[in-house]
């Protein structure tokens, strides 16, 4: 990621710290190379992992050190259309759409992002938005749902721009506060992928403070909405260096989804789940964060191989901890073989994901020679080797 002033802040932070630069590896199991080009502004891909290891040895917040990146392959001409959908430029539907051929168009749209189509969803959204558009006030509710829609497949192929104002927009139209929630919810995952963990952290934190509700009297649906909203606070405050907020903030989503009892993918909030299971595999992510691969091993072997959605994202982002989480233990094979394994179900989320190079890289670095099946992989994801 861009960091433009993370040359200076870290050279000053250190300094004001007391740390030369070789004793500022050896405290934060960063190299003493790496660090030295970061303080030279040899590289400008730092990740976030390393940064977060080097708040932690010099006690700050990891969002001291960064400054949020700019979006990423933001001209990209595959996502023009939708872009230019979102954007009124271009020419209405032919014919007048309905509310009821809208919802339904929706409906059938909304698995596509479910399973990971990206291409085939980046088709149907540019009709769909105008048609939606074109409903005017009465509109208003599902044109919601199709602007979170483009939204949320804004974020995940890195269309930051056209993903805000997708979401800001989804917000104004929202008919209640739980559809809010579900699109705040949103907004901190473009926050978290831009980089912006302190604005992520406030963001999520002011909004689970809103919608918190008396969990004797809760529905499901305001359960699932502030247990959601939780689970952004614990993971931006984990990636921030503050292991307190981010465990207090998984106690709290525990006990809402003890309350639901099972996975929920609420009305408000239907692309997303809700129970014991999200919370369960949002602690292993913090656990890799905060580099505690065997305790993601030993917490993975417990959460049910069902309850997750068939090929969503959050088992794939789960998956991908526990490969990493092989990597580190130099367990090699079990690592490539669910990097296989995530491929088979959802290969346009996995070439997105900087994640899998990064372990398919660890893995390359490893071995001697590659099998045609590493080859295949390390190509498919474009990965550099």
């Amino acid at each position: 990621m861009s960091m433009p002033n993370l040359a200076d802040r870290l050279r000053s932070v250190r300094k004001r710290r007391g740390f030369t630069q070789r004793e500022l590896a050896a405290a934060s199991g960063v190299s003493l190379s790496l660090i030295r080009k970061i303080e030279q502004a040899e590289r400008e891909d730092t990740r976030l992992e390393t940064l977060r290891k080097l708040a932690k040895a010099l006690e700050v917040s990891t969002s001291d050190l960064i400054v949020a990146p700019e979006a990423a392959d933001a001209t990209s001409d595959v996502w023009v259309p939708v872009r230019d959908a979102l954007l009124r430029k271009a020419d209405g539907p032919l014919e007048a759409p309905t509310v009821a051929g809208v919802t339904g168009a929706v409906g059938a749209a909304e698995p596509l992002f479910t399973d990971n189509k990206y291409a085939q969803l980046g088709a149907a959204l540019p009709p769909l938005i105008r048609d939606a558009e074109a409903l005017g006030g009465a509109g208003r509710p599902v044109r919601s749902r199709v602007l979170h829609l483009a939204g949320l497949l804004m974020i995940a192929t890195r269309q930051f721009d056209a993903a805000e104002i997708a979401l800001r927009r989804a917000y104004d139209d929202a008919p209640g506060r739980l559809e809010q929630a579900a699109v705040t919810n949103s907004r901190c995952w473009l926050l978290m992928r831009r980089g912006d963990l302190a604005g992520t952290l406030n963001l999520a934190a002011r909004a689970a403070d809103d919608i918190e509700p008396r969990i004797s009297r809760a529905t499901s649906e305001e359960l699932a909405a502030w247990g959601g909203m939780l689970l952004r606070v614990s993971t931006a405050a984990s990636r921030n260096n503050e292991p307190g907020e981010a465990e207090d903030a998984l106690r709290f989503a525990h006990a809402a989804a003890v309350a639901i009892k099972d996975e929920l993918a609420p009305v408000s909030d239907p692309l997303r789940t809700f129970g014991p299971i999200a919370v369960a595999t949002r602690r292993v992510e913090n656990y890799m964060v905060e580099d505690r691969p065997d305790r993601v091993l030993a917490l993975s072997e417990r959460i049910p191989k069902s309850g997750f959605r068939a090929r969503a994202s959050s088992r794939n982002r789960h998956r991908l901890d526990v490969a990493k989480a092989n990597v580190q233990l130099k367990r090699y094979a079990d690592a490539f073989e669910i990097l296989q394994e995530v491929r088979s179900v959802s290969p346009e989320w996995l070439g997105n994901q900087r994640m899998a190079r990064d372990v398919l890289g660890k893995i390359v670095r490893s071995r001697r020679s590659l099998t045609p099946e590493m080859r295949d992989l390390a190509e498919f994801i474009h990965l550099a080797y």
